[in-house]
């Protein structure tokens, strides 16, 4: 917390701690530090959530039927309908000074809940006329504030908000604050870069936001402070792929159709169309002198190990060593044992290195790699510990990028050594990324994506459980598909039960398991893994499934990559409103992977919007690239790759999902900027000065 009084900070009048900010005081400021917010300058970028615009309420007399309009009551009267098949629908009926109108949901009878009487709302959408009354079918609902001035037609921003702090006193602190101190914020654009691109002065923008004319003024004010945010954010990736291309010799990995021929005979298989474009574009880098930086994205099963093999023996056949990086010792026991049986015949020398080996194996095996023993390594984060040396590392594959830290990229530039070339890098992921994502979590690389399935790959049969009546009939067609010898794997979120939200077969997969194998699949062996068991125990009931030994294997999500059992043609995941899209069809591509039929079984105990929409789109298709943009639409950047992900992207007040058309065009001038060599020019110098300050250690970015 920062006491120190506006004397003290009169250097910086940004600085001044929020007590001192006029209209807050001693008694306001602990509930604005509760939000995050401890000086002048927390206050001015605390944008609004939204905004509220009363400036075009209309009366109920003067809707249209069909033309979107927003009407402002209060609520006299709830209740929820039963109609045929056991849907529902939600009523809640406003009164509009003397006139009413109905908001309705249709299987949702939860909302009424969300309503208090009496309370006043605004409620947005196209109106219809049904038996004399006005009504507006799932509306856009905002809560409308007690304070006087939500009586008036205004365009009034609505902040997050804590207990003891009032809408009406939030909008006043920062009316004040923008008065106070929104002209003595530095506008690091250069009045001419503003005049070209129509934006408005940073006071300007913070005025527009904080007390707005109008919703055009406030869209206007808000542009300009998410662009700045997101420029900044990629003027730093578009600095950091330009030092990459011009301060990082790499080995210059040559391509030829002698070698083309000698690696494709060791795949069993044609590549397909995707898969041959993936290999030219990234042998074309190989082939640069310049090192590679390139994400290799691919639906499940769409082959991109076989394009990460390839590369890899082209990098050999150049006499360079190849690495490959797996999060797991599953997933990288996995890629040994694809890579191992492709080369059982070739001459490449290859190990697996991973954190299970005694100290004489890993001595041996480091000792080997630093004197170019080892060809091709296999391992896990064992590969980037202090004491690994490569003789002559060409190119480092990592895989499932997104369970690693961003600066681990970085690693494999010391293992290599300090005065040697540095190595190619191809980052692989099986879990499609939204758009929005890859132009920042991976704005710094080249982009390949693989979406063409081998030709005979089958679509797996994805259907929702909702209800018991469902689930017996799912778990009687299950047993009839392991009774014919086929294989299942049962996914549940935890590994212990939750007593308060277990229900008979449980949430946990340790109950789980035990009520399956005494109830619906007594018949069956039953088998348990999950993340807590040591990796021998793990590994031997892994390998068990493989062979037949156990039928149904019980585990939590860590069976999401680097298991491969053909025989497995069943997926049911319990509770599979817990998980995210993308985990879903993660878990889906597990099954499929023979010549039987898939069968994926979503059971659920959620009925809501989300949730349906969710579990829909993995009945719908099979594109995991769809089903990552509308799990990214759901369920926001943070949830899809994980908080320690999010975290890695400091962004001050954009929002991906939000404002997607912004980041598009921020990131084509940022490139512009740096690939013109513009942001060197003098009026530049603070713009690129707050990049180097906001981004330089998180980049690593030179100084300078």
């Amino acid at each position: 917390m920062n006491d120190a009084s506006p004397d003290e900070t009169a250097d910086d009048p940004l600085a001044t701690p929020v007590q001192f900010v006029p209209g807050v005081g001693p008694k306001r400021a602990p509930l604005l530090q509760r939000l995050g917010l401890f000086t002048a300058e927390d206050l001015l970028f605390s944008l609004p959530r939204d905004v509220l615009d009363l400036s075009d309420v209309k009366a109920v007399p003067d809707l249209v039927e069909g033309e979107a309009a927003s009407v402002r009551g209060e609520v006299v009267d709830v209740d929820v309908r039963q109609i045929s098949g056991g849907r529902s629908i939600a009523a809640v009926l406003l009164d509009c000074e003397g006139h009413y109108l109905r908001g309705t949901w249709f299987n949702q009878p939860w909302r009424i809940r969300t309503f208090q009487p009496a309370a006043s709302y605004l409620f947005s959408g196209k109106p219809k006329k049904r038996s004399g009354r006005w009504e507006i079918a799932h509306p856009r609902v905002q809560p409308l504030e007690s304070d006087a001035e939500d009586a008036r037609g205004e365009v009034l921003p609505r902040y997050p908000l804590t207990d003891g702090l009032s809408m009406y006193e939030r909008r006043q602190i920062a009316k004040q604050a923008v008065e106070a101190y929104a002209d003595l914020v530095p506008d690091v654009l250069p009045a001419s870069y503003r005049a070209e691109h129509a934006l408005p002065s940073l006071g300007e923008a913070l005025r527009a936001v904080h007390t707005p004319e109008s919703k055009e003024q406030y869209d206007l004010g808000f542009h300009r402070l998410v662009y700045d945010d997101l420029l900044e954010f990629q003027l730093a990736l578009a600095m950091r792929r330009r030092y990459w291309r011009l301060g990082e010799a790499a080995p210059t990995i040559p391509h030829s159709a002698k070698v083309d021929a000698r690696i494709r005979r060791l795949f069993p298989f044609q590549f397909t169309g995707g898969q041959d474009g993936a290999v030219e574009e990234i042998a074309r880098d190989l082939g640069s002198g310049i090192a590679m930086h390139r994400l290799l994205q691919a639906d499940v099963g769409a082959g991109k190990t076989a394009v990460a093999l390839y590369a890899m023996l082209v990098t050999i056949a150049a006499e360079h060593q190849a690495a490959l990086m797996a999060p797991t010792e599953v997933l990288a026991q996995q890629h040994w044992a694809t890579i191992d049986a492709a080369l059982a015949h070739s001459r490449v020398r290859r190990r697996l290195l991973t954190g299970r080996l005694t100290q004489k194996q890993r001595r041996e095996a480091l000792a080997d790699l630093a004197a170019g023993e080892i060809d091709l390594v296999v391992g896990t984060q064992a590969l980037v510990q202090d004491d690994v040396r490569f003789a002559n590392l060409g190119l480092v594959v990592i895989d499932e990028q997104h369970k690693f830290g961003v600066r681990q990229r970085a690693s494999f530039s010391r293992a290599a050594g300090e005065d040697a070339p540095k190595p190619h890098v191809l980052v692989m992921t099986a879990t499609p990324i939204p758009r929005s994502l890859c132009l920042t979590q991976y704005g710094d690389l080249d982009v390949t994506r693989i979406d063409e399935l081998p030709p005979g790959r089958q679509r797996i049969v994805t259907s929702r459980v909702p209800s018991e009546k469902a689930a017996a009939k799912s778990w009687e067609f299950i047993r009839g598909k392991l009774a014919e010898g086929r294989q299942a794997y049962v996914v549940c979120p935890r590994i212990e039960d939750d007593p308060e939200k277990a229900g008979r077969l449980g949430i946990g997969a340790e109950r789980v398991a035990e009520v399956l194998a005494r109830g619906e699949l007594a018949d069956h062996t039953v088998g348990l893994v999950h993340g807590r068991m040591p990796a021998e125990e793990k590994e031997r009931l892994v390998a068990d499934f493989r062979k037949g030994a156990i039928r149904v294997l019980v585990s939590t999500t860590v069976v999401e990559v680097g298991v491969d059992v053909p025989n497995a043609t069943l997926m049911i995941v319990l509770h599979a409103n817990r998980f995210g899209l993308s985990q879903l069809h993660q878990l889906r591509g597990r099954i499929g992977r023979g010549r039987h039929q898939g069968y994926c079984f979503l059971f659920t105990e959620e009925e809501t919007d989300d949730a349906n929409e969710r579990l829909a789109a993995m009945e719908r298709t099979a594109d995991g690239f769809e089903i990552a943009e509308t799990d990214f639409r759901l369920r926001g950047p943070g949830d899809v790759l994980g908080t320690r992900q999010s975290g890695e992207l400091p962004l001050r007040t954009a929002d991906l999902l939000r404002d997607e058309k912004v980041l598009k065009e921020a990131r084509q001038h940022a490139f512009e900027l740096v690939e013109s060599e513009r942001i060197g020019e003098p009026s530049f110098t603070d713009l690129k000065n707050c990049v180097l300050n906001r981004f330089g250690n998180l980049m690593q970015l030179p100084a300078g």
